[in-house]
């Protein structure tokens, strides 16, 4: 089982704040106001909907509340404040984050199912130099006597600090091949919802810019250049281009997690292997070595 780490406790999951999202959207398009409908989520309990009616009745904003938040909340807050500056409307600019939010939780899953198979394997594997160790002593071997000799001991230390770097070097692959948080296409579906409050296309990526602190990508760039130049209109392109992004972050991620097998041979051919040499058969020869008597 994967153990989860501090930061992943404390910060809910995607498919959650995309679901928080969506009932928000719901409130909105029903002609609720935004205020209000913050506290009909509060009420139910959500903390989300908390952290943002109190900024709020402090006089702070709301999409400062959610930026504070992290992860997921922070680029619901973007989005909010772009929104909001721009008179975009709400509810179906949460919907199309709410969705773009499944989309990218989604292809995590998968890649992280992906990973599991070969990430337990190799995490088995590792530890077969101290295995060695104890099927040594079951056979009737006196491996840990063994140890205690300088040679045994150079052993331990050599096949303890090769298990180490397997370890390590292992960490390394699975963590290189786990997708981002972050959404892919954001800035696209940032600029979309700028756009669809009425305002041009410079408008919308100072905005977008002001907002996440981050400029439009090269595609995003070309997406916009195409819809001056054709004419069409640039949202549901940047909605497009934005979904294609999604989903090859999907098909990349699920790519890596099928290189993983491969690669997690490299550790265990140069440390695991040398290390249950050192671990397992050379505490063995030893103790045959010392328990046998010399004859000439």
């Amino acid at each position: 089982m994967r153990r989860t780490t501090a930061r992943e406790a404390a910060s809910p999951d995607a498919a959650e704040v995309a679901a928080v999202v969506q009932r928000l959207a719901v409130l909105l398009q029903a002609g609720i106001a935004p205020h209000a409908a913050w506290r009909h989520l509060a009420d139910a309990g959500d903390p989300a909907a908390i952290a943002v009616c109190a900024r709020r009745d402090a006089g702070g904003s709301a999409a400062s509340a959610l930026s504070e938040r992290g992860d997921a909340w922070r680029q619901i807050g973007i989005a909010w404040q772009v929104a909001t500056v721009v008179g975009a409307p709400l509810a179906m600019s949460l919907r199309g984050l709410a969705e773009a939010l499944r989309d990218a939780h989604q292809a995590r899953d998968d890649v992280r199912t992906a990973l599991a198979e070969p990430q337990t394997t190799a995490r088995l594997i590792s530890w077969l130099p101290l295995v060695a160790l104890g099927l040594g002593a079951a056979l009737g071997f006196d491996p840990f006597a063994a140890l205690a000799t300088p040679v045994g001991a150079a052993c331990l230390v050599a096949g303890g600090l090769l298990m180490l770097t397997t370890h390590r070097w292992t960490r390394a692959l699975v963590a290189r091949a786990q997708p981002g948080e972050e959404i892919p296409g954001l800035d696209a579906e940032v600029i979309a919802i700028a756009l669809s409050g009425g305002v041009s296309i410079p408008r919308a990526i100072e905005v977008a810019t002001a907002a996440s602190g981050l400029g439009p990508s090269a595609g995003t760039e070309a997406v916009l250049a195409l819809s001056r130049s054709a004419g069409a209109p640039a949202v549901e392109l940047l909605r497009a281009d934005a979904a294609a992004r999604r989903q090859a972050a999907r098909t990349e991620g699920r790519l890596r997690a099928a290189t993983l097998s491969g690669r997690l041979l490299l550790p265990l051919g140069v440390c695991t292997l040398p290390a249950f040499l050192l671990l397992g058969v050379g505490p063995m020869l030893l103790s045959v070595l010392t328990t046998t008597p010399l004859t000439l």
